[in-house]
């Protein structure tokens, strides 16, 4: 018998003119739609007029219901993963499906789309050629704990979700352990109040006692600088050679405006524009 294909299908992660074509096509043509939530599923499908029978697949039968989907799938069933929003796999229980499946010789394909991290790490300002991804830090103190100190010394950039009754402690405790750092806060990302803020951490925890947080939160922080050898942080290839005033300067003898020369400079260095004003002061 011919066995079942698992398609991890990306939805959107707010405008629903997000959803590609070809994840309406495959939605439309599997059998099954394993779906995180059912009931937020069925808005998507109804809107886009998908009749495909829906069945539940979350974190709290992710291994029971993973048997039961392999089981179909092993007769021939073909079955879409679709979580809430964004791309399965991703801070959801689609990874045990996805590596029960092969292990079956299942095939399994993507269907591009949305992703939350990767969409608000683009439009952040902060360096992205290398990046780490944790989702949300764990509830657990001494795990918590142990996590923030591990990435105290996390060179990337690093990516965390936070809802907002739970922001201001996490900024806390993200000050505390990794130190004042740039930070972007992408908040309701294809939505009707969508808003990109890129300050510090110790900047945020102020701004946040101020303002209560609405929305739920991707945090793009900075990465550590890279240590030389006595143990300093170093900087990067070419700021020992040119003064902050001298980089400037450069930018300037391009045509470039002195604000967007000092945005420039700032990137080059890796510290805050404001870190700059202050020093050409």
């Amino acid at each position: 018998m011919k066995k079942g294909q698992l398609y991890i299908c990306a939805t959107p992660i707010g405008n629903l003119e997000d959803m590609t074509y070809r994840a309406v096509r495959i939605l439309s043509e599997v059998d099954l739609i394993a779906a995180e939530d059912t009931r937020n599923s069925i808005k998507l499908l109804n809107y886009f007029e998908i009749h495909t029978p829906l069945t539940s697949y979350h974190d709290h039968n992710k291994y029971d219901k993973a048997y039961e989907l392999i089981e179909k799938l092993n007769k021939g069933t073909d079955i879409a993963l679709i979580s809430d929003a964004g791309t399965p796999g991703i801070s959801d229980p689609g990874e045990v499906l996805v590596d029960m499946a092969i292990d079956e010789g299942i095939r399994v394909i993507p269907i591009p789309g949305a992703c939350a991290a990767i969409s608000a790490l683009v439009v952040s300002g902060q360096k992205s050629e290398r990046f780490v991804f944790e989702g949300f830090l764990p509830r657990n103190k001494k795990e918590r704990r142990a996590r923030l100190d591990m990435l105290k010394n996390e060179e990337r950039s690093i990516i965390l979700h936070e809802a907002p009754h739970h922001l201001k402690k996490t900024l806390d405790e993200l000050t505390e352990a990794l130190g004042d750092r740039s930070v972007s806060f992408c908040r309701e990302l294809t939505k009707l109040h969508e808003e990109v803020k890129k300050t510090t951490l110790s900047e945020a925890v102020v701004y946040y006692g101020e303002n209560e947080p609405k929305g739920e939160f991707i945090l793009i922080i900075e990465g550590q600088k890279p240590m030389s050898a006595d143990g300093s942080a170093s900087k990067d290839e070419g700021t020992d050679e040119f003064s902050i005033e001298e980089r400037v300067s450069m930018y300037e003898e391009k045509g470039i405006s002195r604000k967007e020369a000092m945005r420039m400079v700032a990137k080059d260095m890796g510290v805050s524009r404001r870190d700059i004003y202050n020093a050409l002061l």
